[in-house]
């Protein structure tokens, strides 16, 4: 389909200039390399071979790639309605706290089939409850969206210290964490699945979780362009003054998108607390809050391209960690300078190459469509 006149197609917007932003960004972090005499060209074989060559690595990077689904999809759903939620952090650990409770309650009561859809439902309702007050602010209030959320990071960073250290810590620990889970409230290892079938595959913190995280992306799909609350999302997020003319309540929006992204973001708990660490812990979300931003605006806040920025971090996290281990010169402070590179050019600079890619394009495709005897 041929794009209408002044306008690029589609491909050129969610494919092309995002794929040019991560040149730019790997062109600079080469850079900086060989300011430090390291080849770029033998980083990147390291970087691609510790993320995907052996089954240890892909595990690792899938481990990553679903966290930084759920917080991706959760800035999405938001940024559908006009909202920019910051809050994806705190929403993380308190969904992750909701998970730990319930577990903490259950675990030596009731079996895994019945904790599972527990603490998914818990880790939404935690992780929707934090977000739903910001929402509040934002949409009966006046408070900004942005501001709020970034504030109650936060305040769940405190209460997650306070709840840890004088309540939740495991008797006579040490280590600011809680008892680990009995057996049924742990999820599954995917190498342990494997396993079932006869499988052999080297152990790695990747769990069923990443099951959970591509169903998330058909159901966010389906919600935001399959049904009426979707629709209402998205006319509010393209304009608020026609979306009140057509009879819907923009604070109802707010209420129902900060909530739904809420949810999701609390779906890292499911990874993080019950399927990797099997118990209640400090600083489990690790800033993948923050990196679903980036995720999601270089995904255009689509299911599938959030999929796609989300292994494309995955692969920078794991492979990043194969470089400072592989190449001397390479210390653990440039991988992260790397990765804020790639978040810097699909983040906040992921529209500064889309006029010039535009006028380009126009240019190209104008030359190619001019009828014939009308050259020079």
């Amino acid at each position: 389909m041929s794009a209408a006149p002044g306008s690029i197609p589609r491909w050129v917007d969610i494919g092309l200039i995002p794929l040019v932003n991560i040149a730019l960004a790997f062109f600079v972090s080469g850079i900086i390399l060989w300011t430090i005499d390291v080849d770029p060209f033998t980083a990147v074989e390291i970087i691609l071979f510790g993320a995907f060559g052996y089954d240890e690595a892909i595990g690792y990077t899938l481990y990553y790639t679903t966290n930084f689904v759920f917080t991706g999809l959760a800035v999405a759903v938001a940024f559908h309605a006009g909202l920019f939620n910051i809050g994806g952090e705190g929403q993380a650990y308190i969904g992750g706290l909701g998970v730990g409770l319930g577990i903490l309650l259950v675990d030596t009561t009731l079996p895994f089939v019945l904790i599972l859809p527990l603490s998914i439902l818990l880790a939404a309702a935690f992780g929707a409850g934090w977000a739903a007050i910001p929402a509040y602010l934002q949409a009966y209030r006046g408070s900004h969206i942005v501001i709020t959320t970034i504030m109650f990071n936060f305040i769940a960073s405190a209460l997650m210290v306070y709840l840890m250290v004088n309540i939740l810590i495991q008797p006579g620990s040490m280590s600011p964490e809680s008892r680990e889970f009995a057996a049924s409230g742990q999820l599954p290892f995917m190498h342990e699945v494997f396993g079932w079938f006869g499988m052999q595959v080297t152990p790695s913190p990747l769990n069923l979780s990443v099951v959970w995280a591509a169903i998330c992306c058909v159901l966010v799909w389906a919600f935001i362009w399959r049904t009426r609350w979707g629709y209402q999302i998205r006319t509010v997020g393209a304009n608020e003054t026609a979306a009140i003319y057509a009879g819907i309540d923009p604070r109802r929006v707010i209420m129902l998108a900060m909530a739904v992204s809420g949810a999701l973001a609390g779906f890292v708990g499911i990874n993080e607390v019950m399927g990797v660490h099997h118990r209640l812990l400090l600083n489990f979300t690790a800033g993948y809050g923050f990196t679903g931003i980036a995720v999601s605006l270089m995904g255009r806040n689509h299911p599938v391209g959030i999929v796609l920025a989300s292994l494309l971090f995955g692969m920078l996290y794991q492979g990043g960690a194969e470089l400072a281990f592989e190449e001397p010169k390479v210390t653990r402070e440039l991988v992260v300078t790397i990765q804020g590179l790639v978040i810097l050019f699909s983040g906040a600079l992921a529209f500064m190459m889309k006029g010039p890619i535009e006028r380009a394009y126009l240019r190209i495709a104008g030359g190619f469509q001019r009828p014939a005897g009308q050259e020079g």
